[in-house]
């Protein structure tokens, strides 16, 4: 085992180690509450998939909570709750994690159990075919019978159509339906392996005994040949491409897209700017403007996807009853075409620059928080240390960069938009209270 770095996080140090297979370590060790946050975080997702065996990644998020040579069925859920412990996972476009939340005293527990199924997970016919038919309920629940999850997965395949962000993470039904055992084994023999995994401890937990357990349970375990993954970069787009569909809705929903650099391109946080300015809060832009003065919009929300490849800037908006979404459309378009001409006021900046970074903070906070934050960084961009630069980086930015962002990607030829509208049929309960995105747990 080596120690690889070391970076402070105020008081306390985040020690990064690696075993002889591969297997990373990221420990924060803060003893400011009794509990600790369990994380481990496999490099894998939607991304590293392709046709035919789209949602593979996510059905392994299920899978990993179904049976291993050594635990039954739902053994593992009861054991972490007869401690008082926690668990959950999420699978996205770059990355796959498990989560533990437990006790101080049950590290061992936490080891022992997810050492056992990163090694030993049963994938026979009844365990595949148990949690096929979640996901695919799933899918119908989140996908198919919601609107703004279908929204979401048609601006994604509109947008992209190369790139493997072209299709949702829980996969298609098609190919969610066809997946075979012999396609969950070699996938679980590829890219659950120690050398694609970082597991990441923050809180309340002794380092010297976490790194003697994670030694014994996880050393033997064999490292394996990752397949270097290089996806198709995307052409530019040069026109801007649109669909609707009539839905039961009691007004219109709109999803726009624009082509929007990756988490580690230096404008990407200008774009987090630029969204909180317009979006953020009540008192933004455009959430003054179409929610609170004019009534024409029940919800808007923006947000730059942190990604590791380029992704998209996305603009959800949900119309009220008898006002159409063309209008509303303009008034984000004439405002961005403003900010392109007219850089916001400094107080606007600071504002805008405050609330991000009051909520980045916030989000550090909890031991589950550390951990996650620190996991996404180390998977996504290569380097847990990146996240130290945010704050910096979100102070340092200017009105003139805010401009030169809006200029260079919020434009018309880089959109995809996509809408549903009233169908006449019932619509939802959920559609007459708000318009906000219902997300998979991705």
């Amino acid at each position: 085992m080596h120690l690889e770095s070391e970076h402070p996080f105020g008081a306390h140090k985040i020690r990064h180690y690696r075993l002889e297979n591969g297997l990373q370590l990221l420990f924060l060790r803060d003893p400011s509450a009794p509990v600790f946050a369990y994380q481990t975080w496999f490099a894998v997702g939607s991304r590293h998939e392709r046709e035919g065996i789209t949602g593979i990644a996510h059905l392994f998020e299920h899978l990993m909570f179904n049976q291993t040579k050594n635990l039954e069925p739902g053994q593992f859920d009861r054991l972490l709750e007869t401690v008082g412990g926690e668990t959950n996972a999420a699978t996205w476009v770059d990355w796959t994690f498990y989560r533990d939340n437990l006790p101080s005293s049950e590290l061992e527990l936490a080891v022992r159990l997810e050492s056992d199924r990163m090694a030993n997970l049963v994938l026979g016919e009844t365990q595949v075919e148990s949690e096929r038919e979640v996901v695919a309920n799933e899918r119908r629940f989140r996908v198919e019978d919601d609107v703004d999850g279908f929204l979401n997965e048609e601006l994604y395949k509109l947008a992209f159509t190369r790139h493997p962000y072209h299709w949702p993470t829980i996969g298609w039904m098609r190919d969610i339906k066809a997946i075979t055992i012999e396609d969950c084994r070699a996938f679980y023999r590829t890219y659950y392996a120690p050398n694609n995994a970082t597991v990441v401890i923050a809180g309340d937990f002794n380092e010297a005994d976490a790194l003697d357990l994670i030694e014994k349970k996880y050393g033997e375990l064999p490292a394996q040949t990752i397949p270097v993954h290089v996806s198709e970069t995307e052409l530019p787009q040069t026109a801007e491409r649109r669909q609707s569909w009539e839905k039961p809705v009691a007004a219109d929903k709109v999803h726009i897209g624009y082509k929007a650099p990756g988490q580690t391109h230096a404008d990407y946080v200008v774009l987090e700017v630029l969204s909180d300015l317009l979006f953020g809060g009540n008192s933004s832009r455009l959430h003054k403007h179409l929610v609170a003065d004019s009534e024409i919009v029940s919800s808007v929300h923006a947000f730059a996807a942190p990604y590791r490849d380029p992704g998209l800037f996305e603009i959800s908006l949900a119309m009220q009853r008898g006002n159409e979404s063309a209008e509303a459309e303009r008034i984000i378009y004439d405002e961005l075409e403003r900010i392109k001409k007219e850089p916001p006021s400094a107080a606007e900046l600071e504002t805008a620059k405050t609330r991000l970074l009051t909520r980045f903070w916030q989000g550090l906070r909890p031991s589950d928080g550390k951990a996650e934050a620190l996991g996404h960084y180390h998977t996504t961009l290569g380097d847990y240390r990146l996240l130290f630069d945010v704050a910096d980086k979100l102070k340092q930015v200017t009105n003139e960069d805010l401009s030169r962002v809006t200029r260079e990607y919020l434009r018309a030829e880089c959109r995809t938009v996509v809408m549903a509208t009233p169908s006449g049929d019932q619509p939802d309960d959920d559609d007459d209270l708000d318009g906000e995105s219902a997300k998979d747990d991705e």
